[in-house]
């Protein structure tokens, strides 16, 4: 399958600050972002909501970045570190832009009128105890769906 932005040379920090432009354009007036190495995030303000995209981050030790096998397949060969290096660059720069893609779809379908900012965003919108709508309603929603009959695909 192939992966949007898979091939991308856009430097995480261009992408950051596209998402950071962007967002301001259509309306927020805060903006936040952070990391760690195991995640990013990015968060921001607008509409009088908070809104919070949290991504996992590759493993620089991922074995897709570290080994590899060629001819037979059975054969594993280890990767320069410099090679790995820029294996996991390329997979960070292919998720920040994924993520920008994310977030420009859903606020020009609130632009578009599609949907209301809330529905658009709602599962990432942050409550007042700092817990995502999604965080705070997964437990529910799973057990809805285990306990529920099967629900209409078009609705009801």
């Amino acid at each position: 399958m192939s992966r949007f932005a898979a091939k991308t040379e856009v430097p995480v920090e261009k992408s950051r600050m596209e998402i950071e432009t962007t967002v301001r354009r259509y309306g927020a007036d805060g903006f936040q972002s952070g990391w760690n190495e195991e995640k990013a995030s990015v968060q921001f303000r607008c509409k009088g909501r908070v809104v919070r995209f949290v991504m996992t981050l590759p493993r620089r030790d991922d074995k897709a970045f570290t080994t590899f096998t060629r001819g037979d397949g059975f054969v594993t060969h280890r990767r320069t570190p410099a090679s790995a290096a820029a294996l996991w660059e390329q997979a960070c720069r292919q998720k920040w832009r994924a993520l920008l893609l994310l977030v420009k779809a859903n606020l020009e379908a609130v632009d578009a009128g599609i949907e209301t900012f809330e529905e658009a965003f709602f599962a990432n919108i942050v409550m007042p105890d700092g817990r995502t709508v999604y965080e705070s309603h997964r437990a529910a929603v799973a057990l809805a769906y285990e306990k529920s009959v099967e629900t209409p695909l078009l609705g009801r």
